[in-house]
């Protein structure tokens, strides 16, 4: 059993890295061209830590430091371009598996394999994996605080050294993002009960004292900076406020109901997260000796955690639950595919469970209808014949081979989504559009740049942020309005795959490529590559 876990890190971790680099898209949204832009503000000074002095901008995301402070430093060491920019997400995803083998390589081998099986090859785990997003970011510091809580509580041997550390890395947690608090009354709990038991007095004074004065000091800093110690709450608050007409309190009120009641569950199951319920309730229902602290540890910073994502709201002064999105669960998964890992080594040592199981899964598999029931599907025909095998007489359980078998299973059907997506084609063709910039667009060329509407937002970055000062870019839609200087020239950048991606022209992109080029008649096709052209154009 004890090979099990390096081998399940190893192949989840290659699988990691193989989608990275195969079914990267450069920046894809306003968030990572953000959080790209202030690593770059950090990286060279110029960044400004209190709010726009312009008073333009007041914006959530300038305030995650933990998401842009490690970027700016690849930055610095490395340069500026789309490897330095996702490398940090990439690590925090493959953190969060090395820290599953940390934990259980040896107390739990089973489990561990698991967890990193259920959790490194999640697709949306692995989607997050590329873009410069909190959530992978969040979800490694929310794990190794909930670790070095499960730790600390019960390490003999230093714990003020385990106290300080679960407030210093819950502290990073909120420097990255907000959802943390989701685990705040799971760690409350721990606190009250350790007390009225007169437990871990040290671990948890420590703890304390070290958490009152790191926020002390930040919020010393922010009233230095703002002249308001709860800028930061306020800013949700007015970000929330000017995103009322969308949200469950004035523009979405009609599907509250539905929303807190069995939408979360669609949405999970819909996600490709039937399994991980399925195994952690196993894992919940299942017999369990009192020496076995640890299942009921993520067991109850699962549903607990479960319970404010279903219930829970994203604002102090009216309820408003959160957005369900893929990227808003992330804290939710690593204690989740823990508990799941620790359900599958129930069944696999006891053989019990396997038709509730395979049951479950299939239920599950029709009620989605849609390309996850495939891995429902091959979940459940493997617990049907698993439980069918073992047979009353339990025979082959607890081996190594039937342990094999189950995590065999699991690996494959949750790999079948991002095996799927690595095949597709690009979506943005981002490295071919860097290689006309790269190669056609650079100094000493000078003139006007004609671009689609998602690019026009993000093109500084493919100048690392120093655009020469030669070139303009302008919109499509600018053509009749610009008037060229002399020696200079005019280009039209052709991205064939932005101008039908499905998520820009539902809201951003209205026009198709025939639409553009019959607004450049005249033009001569300069460089090609991929799906990308770029024309001179008069």
């Amino acid at each position: 059993m004890l090979r099990l876990p390096p081998y399940a890190l190893v192949f989840a971790s290659l699988f990691t890295l193989v989608y990275f680099f195969l079914t990267h898209e450069g920046l894809y949204a306003i968030d990572d061209h953000f959080y790209s832009r202030y690593a770059y503000q950090l990286a060279t000074g110029t960044f400004h830590l209190g709010p726009d002095p312009r008073g333009l901008l007041h914006d959530p995301l300038h305030e995650r430091v933990l998401i842009f402070a490690p970027v700016a430093l690849l930055y610095r060491w490395f340069g500026v371009d789309i490897i330095t920019t996702t490398l940090w997400p990439l690590l925090c995803t493959l953190g969060c598996l090395v820290l599953f083998w940390v934990l259980y390589h040896r107390r739990e081998p089973l489990a561990a394999a698991a967890a990193i099986l259920l959790l490194g090859l999640h697709y949306f785990s692995l989607n997050l994996s590329n873009y410069l997003y909190p959530d992978n970011i969040l979800m490694f510091w929310c794990l190794a605080s909930a670790a070095a809580l499960l730790v600390g509580r019960r390490a003999a041997r230093a714990p003020s050294i385990w106290g300080a550390s679960f407030a210093l890395l819950t502290f990073a947690a909120l420097l990255s993002k907000e959802t943390i608090v989701y685990y705040f009354p799971f760690y409350a709990f721990l606190l009250f009960r350790d007390l009225l038991a007169r437990h871990n007095y040290r671990f948890w004074g420590v703890a304390v004292g070290t958490g009152v004065l790191l926020l002390a000091g930040y919020l010393v800093i922010y009233q230095f900076y703002t002249n308001d110690a709860l800028y930061r709450i306020h800013l949700i608050e007015r970000t929330n406020e000017f995103l009322k007409e969308g949200n469950y309190l004035v523009g979405n009120r009609d599907a509250l109901v539905a929303r807190i009641t069995w939408q979360p569950l669609e949405f999970f199951l819909s996600t490709g997260l039937g399994g991980v319920l399925a195994l952690a309730v196993a894992a919940l229902l299942s017999k369990r000796p009192a020496s076995d602290t640890d299942t009921g540890f993520w067991l109850g910073l699962s549903f607990t955690t479960l319970a404010f994502y279903w219930l829970g709201s994203t604002s102090l002064t009216h309820y408003n639950p959160i957005t369900l999105l893929p990227r808003m669960t992330t804290p939710l998964l690593p204690p989740l595919c823990l508990a799941a890992g620790f359900g599958l080594r129930n069944f696999v040592q006891t053989g019990r469970g396997g038709w509730l199981l395979g049951g479950a899964l299939l239920a599950a598999a029709a009620w989605v209808r849609s390309s996850v029931s495939l891995v429902y599907a091959g979940l459940s025909l493997y617990f049907f014949v698993a439980a069918w095998w073992a047979g009353p007489a339990k025979r082959a359980t607890g081996t190594v081979a039937f342990a094999s078998l189950a995590l065999l299973a699991v690996g494959l059907c949750t790999a079948i989504r991002p095996v799927y997506f690595m095949r597709k084609p690009s979506v943005l063709s981002h490295f071919d559009q860097n290689r006309i910039f790269r190669q056609h667009l650079q100094a000493p060329a000078r003139g006007v740049v004609f671009v689609d509407d998602f690019l026009i937002d993000n093109y500084d970055f493919y100048y690392s942020y120093q655009v020469p000062p030669g070139l303009t870019f302008r919109r499509y839609t600018a053509a009749d309005s610009v008037q060229l200087g002399p020696g200079q020239h005019a280009w039209l950048l052709l991205n064939r795959s932005t101008l039908t991606n499905d998520e820009l022209t539902r809201k951003l992109i209205r026009y198709s490529e025939q639409d553009v080029l019959a607004r450049f008649p005249k033009r001569r096709t300069i460089a090609e590559a991929g799906k990308v052209t770029l024309y001179e154009v008069r």
